[in-house]
């Protein structure tokens, strides 16, 4: 068992990081907020540059880590584009979402490519009308009737935007640490007290965790495709608890100004939320892990 990119997935990620950087950075969510309908202007290019589409994530381990690894670096940036949903996507259309059995929706407002749903159950709908841009560019779906039933490309939906929240997550807490060495209080920095030193430390236990189990439920994928989407499942949750911590750490850290728009923490925060309650929250996710492994539990690193 690898529970490591390989060389070559890790170097694309640091270089779509930095071409993502070089293509407008932060500035790219701002004006995406402004003007949702620009979104598809703001994010595609950049991507097509960095080959994007041609990464066959379910044909090749490479190319899968390859997608996780340019979902990190998005999630960096929080890039207003649905990277890793257009990197799920199945023959026939542009991007795949999961979405939940009441209620389906999705960030993809203000985008015209041809998407397809998936229900947690596995069944495959055809999306009709989208309704209006909500906060997060969120839109309320309508479904067809089920389809086909799929299998892994469930399970890589609901791994690949872990990965990218993970990505915000990295950014959130190198925010952080570059704001307690800088500010002041009592005559030194903020990173001198070591009740901030605790906090951060809970923080990056969290994160360093998600980076662990992103990496087991990606190896899962291809080694054990019957247990994918278990393994999905309890990474979303992961992904779940970490972001809430990591957050609440780090706007308690930033203060007041964390709130606020001229904060990139802000817009960081705000923007993870879709990827963070759907399709499911923390709760629902975690019932609904329960009700599939049942009292045989999951399969994990340390099973005989």
């Amino acid at each position: 068992m690898i529970l490591e990119l390989s060389d070559e997935a890790a170097e694309y990620g640091r270089q779509a990081r930095r071409a993502l950087e070089a293509a407008g950075g932060d500035d790219l969510l701002v004006a995406a907020d402004a003007e949702p309908l620009r979104r598809e202007h703001l994010g595609g290019p950049a991507l097509t540059e960095l080959g994007a589409w041609e990464l066959e994530p379910y044909d090749d381990t490479d190319s899968l880590e390859a997608a996780a690894a340019l979902c990190r670096a998005a999630g960096y940036w929080a890039l207003p584009y649905p990277v890793a949903e257009r990197l799920a996507r199945i023959p026939g259309y542009d991007g795949l979402v999961v979405v939940a059995d009441t209620n389906p929706s999705a960030a993809i407002g203000g985008l015209e490519s041809n998407w397809a749903a998936v229900d947690l159950t596995g069944h495959c709908h055809e999306i009709g009308d989208i309704g209006e841009i909500r906060p997060g560019f969120v839109v309320d779906l309508e479904l067809g009737p089920p389809a086909a039933r799929l299998g892994v490309e469930l399970a890589v939906a609901l791994t690949l935007p872990c990965w990218t929240l993970l990505g915000m997550l990295d950014r959130a807490i190198e925010l952080t640490v570059a704001h307690v060495q800088l500010r002041q209080q009592f005559g030194q920095p903020l990173a001198k007290f070591q009740g901030v030193q605790f906090q951060l430390t809970d923080a990056e236990v969290e994160r360093s965790g998600l980076d662990m189990l992103a990496k087991y439920a990606l190896w899962s994928i291809t080694a054990t495709p019957e247990d994918a989407v278990d393994d999905a499942l309890a990474l979303r949750a992961a992904a779940i608890e970490a972001a809430e911590v990591v957050f609440r750490v780090c706007h308690q850290l930033h203060g007041a100004a964390g709130f606020c728009d001229e904060t990139t923490l802000s817009w960081l925060s705000r923007h993870s939320q879709p990827l963070r309650r759907l399709p499911l929250g923390l709760s629902a996710t975690r019932d609904l892990l329960a009700a599939r492994i049942g009292r045989r539990g999951l399969t994990g690193l340390y099973t005989p």
